[in-house]
């Protein structure tokens, strides 16, 4: 109720009724104020003209009386005059004498004579000659009369007073009327618009439409009740429209626009609801965190556009492997997240990884190239790993790139002790990139043996990273994070600017003939610019066709062979031997191999190793050599250690060996003695 006051004290017609009422009653007090005054000008002529017309009516008598000097007479016409009952004084006046007759009373006593003696005076006084007539024009005296203005005064007062009320009240009658009128053609119609008005949802303006009034169909109402319908129909139109667009909007911000998946903002929502309700029912919930292996480089081959098909259609396959009982989310870049749900054992988030690892080897088609993915695999458990949305994406995601480091297509559990690890993979991260300006980089130098000669025939480069807190670092753990960040690039070229300037020198010192080796990372293999590099330092350091030899590794050439046929004819074709580098721990077709520009094949080291605890490593040594010579190939074993494995290997028929058991790798001064002094003993079965 206090809302209906609030609107009844601010009513428009209210307003409107004080408004008409105040003017109409200002209006007639003013018509009748200015009756009034009329009325005061009317009485005064009326007092004037009494007094005319009694002096009239006894002029006469008192002119006969003054002419006989007959005093009673002139007595009886004064009592005459006060038969009228203004009159207060009458003189009958005789020029050169006392007056004739004489008589007067007092004013009237009337309770309005203080406004009627402002307005007329409390008496007029009016008097006329008395002289004879026709040719008897002599003048006798003067009849004097005082009227009493109080009797006129009175009637004034009461005609006053019936004007002004009249006037009042014909102007309320007449202010109601124009109310009443406005009322019903105005006010009352503009309530009943009000009131549909009230009536029409804000949300939803269009379901409601103001009725027309009847009889206003032509005039301003009718305009305005049709001029609002086509307003609110816009707004609904316009509503709808602006609904549709925060609809849109608000799936574009919670949802990746490339494969319509869930992006980041999403999957934190529906993930914290995932964790509240396995925490209050108590089990499991596994996040897997998914990175494509070498997404970049697929970029760079085949174009953006391609990568972009490439992602939608890895979505598909997620869509399929996962379905509708786990979420699935793009998390950005090549990163895909499932979250697996109500699990009992973590054996069953590792099947699912499996099932999505195996789902993703199947090839792609890609316009004109077949593509195979590889992906790898981060995986945390709720509760052990983690109580939030938060701790479990990050560890998942830090898992994923600590396992794409060490090893690609597989799929890793977080487990606690490798926080310590991750954050010293940070650490060493950052110092790279600026590991070339701080001169921390060197290289070292294994000799490689030829078995025929029995003479160093060439040297591997092996970079080495000396950092000032955590000493000498593996290239084991190193060379990923470069590939990583792609600080590889640019320590690659270094290295191969380093390695040839060195090669020059030994030159320079008489040690012709000798070879460098260099090992060629996968993503610099991919590198557009790389064949061009190696033309140019060839041709800056004087380095003769075929000195420089660039090892790939056989998983590396295998991830793409189309892509790494390409680029070995480029490289073959800058004056550089190719070899490929661990052969036999891959899984290289043997169509692919023979297909490739190589010169040389490199027995991996853990073969060789094995030489003396079985017959399956020998086997597999004594394969790879022959496959060499049917290929036409050369072909050295790294990692030889023992009279024992140079025996054997050599009694197979392997051209060239490398390992402790000759030299570990040295510096480039101590690297020169050695060659030096193993071409003194030249013909010695073993250098040392």
């Amino acid at each position: 109720m206090p809302f209906l006051k609030t609107e009844l004290r601010h009513s428009l017609s209210l307003k409107l009724l004080r408004v008409v009422l105040l003017s109409a009653l200002a209006i007639g007090i003013l018509i009748s104020l200015g009756q009034i005054f009329f009325d005061i000008t009317k009485t005064r002529q009326l007092v004037s003209d009494d007094a005319q017309r009694i002096l009239s009516m006894f002029r006469d008598p008192s002119t006969q009386a003054v002419y006989s000097l007959d005093r009673e007479m002139g007595m009886q016409v004064i009592e005459g005059l006060f038969q009228h009952g203004a009159v207060s004084q009458a003189i009958i006046g005789n020029p050169g004498g006392p007056a004739l007759a004489e008589k007067q009373r007092p004013l009237q006593s009337n309770a309005t004579r203080w406004i009627t003696d402002e307005l007329l005076g409390e008496q007029q006084t009016f008097s006329i000659e008395l002289s004879g007539r026709g040719n008897y024009s002599e003048h006798f005296g003067d009849l004097t009369i005082t009227l009493d203005t109080a009797p006129y005064g009175q009637g004034f007062i009461d005609n006053a007073l019936i004007i002004f009320a009249s006037g009042v009240l014909r102007s309320l009658a007449m202010g109601l009327l124009l109310y009443l009128v406005y009322y019903l053609l105005l006010t009352k119609p503009l309530s009943k618009i009000i009131e549909h008005l009230s009536a029409i949802n804000p949300d939803q303006p269009g379901q409601h439409q103001l009725p027309m009034l009847r009889g206003h169909e032509h005039n301003e109402l009718g305009l305005w009740i049709n001029t609002a319908n086509q307003l609110l129909s816009s707004i609904a139109r316009n509503t709808a429209l602006r609904t549709e667009a925060e609809s849109g909007l608000q799936y574009m911000a919670r949802h990746d626009h490339l494969t319509g998946l869930p992006n980041r903002l999403q999957l934190q929502d529906k993930l914290d609801q995932i964790l509240l309700d396995a925490s209050r029912l108590k089990y499991r919930v596994a996040v897997l965190c998914i990175g494509l292996d070498d997404f970049k480089g697929i970029n760079e081959q085949f174009g953006y556009h391609s990568g972009d098909e490439l992602l939608i259609a890895l979505a598909e396959r997620l869509r399929r492997q996962t379905g509708r009982q786990h979420t699935l989310a793009r998390l950005g870049g090549d990163q895909f997240v499932v979250v697996q749900t109500k699990i009992e054992q973590p054996y069953e988030a590792a099947e699912l990884a499996q099932l999505i690892l195996d789902d993703l080897g199947q090839a792609v088609a890609l316009e004109q190239f077949a593509v195979r993915l590889h992906a790898t695999i981060g995986i945390t458990l709720f509760p052990e790993d983690g109580a939030s949305t938060e701790q479990l994406l990050l560890k998942a995601e830090q898992t994923m790139t600590l396992a794409k480091a060490r090893s690609r297509n597989r799929y890793q559990f977080f487990i606690a002790s490798l926080d310590s690890e991750i954050r010293q993979r940070r650490e060493l991260q950052k110092h790279l990139r600026e590991a070339l300006t701080r001169n921390e980089l060197h290289l070292v130098y294994q000799p490689q043996i030829d078995y025929h000669s029995r003479q160093i025939v060439g040297v591997e480069a092996l970079l080495r990273w000396q950092h000032p807190e955590h000493g000498l670092v593996s290239p084991e753990l190193f060379i990923p994070l470069a590939e990583q960040n792609e600080s590889i690039i640019a320590i690659g070229e270094w290295v191969l600017n380093q390695a040839c300037h060195q090669l020059r020198e030994w030159y320079d010192e008489g040690f012709s003939g000798l070879r460098m080796a260099v090992n060629i990372s996968t993503v610099q293999l991919r590198h557009a610019d790389l064949p061009r590099l190696v033309t140019n330092l060839l041709q800056r350091h004087r380095l003769p066709i075929g000195s420089l030899e660039l090892e790939v590794t056989e998983t590396g050439l295998m991830e793409d062979v189309s892509t790494s046929l390409q680029n070995l004819k480029s490289l073959r074709g800058s004056g550089a031997l190719i070899a490929i580098d661990d052969f036999g721990t891959g899984y290289s077709s043997l169509s692919y191999l023979k297909s490739l520009p190589l010169d040389k094949i490199k027995i991996d080291k853990s073969f060789v190793s094995q030489l003396s605890a079985g017959d399956d490593d020998a086997s597999i040594v004594r394969a790879i050599i022959q496959l060499a010579k049917n290929l036409k190939m050369q072909v050295i074993a790294e990692g030889v250690e023992t009279a024992e494995q140079e025996a054997y290997i050599v009694n197979e028929g392997c051209d060239e060996g490398q390992g402790y058991y000759y030299s570990k790798p040295l510096p480039a001064k101590e690297l020169a003695l050695f060659i030096k002094k193993s071409r003194r003993l030249a013909g010695a079965p073993r250098i040392a």
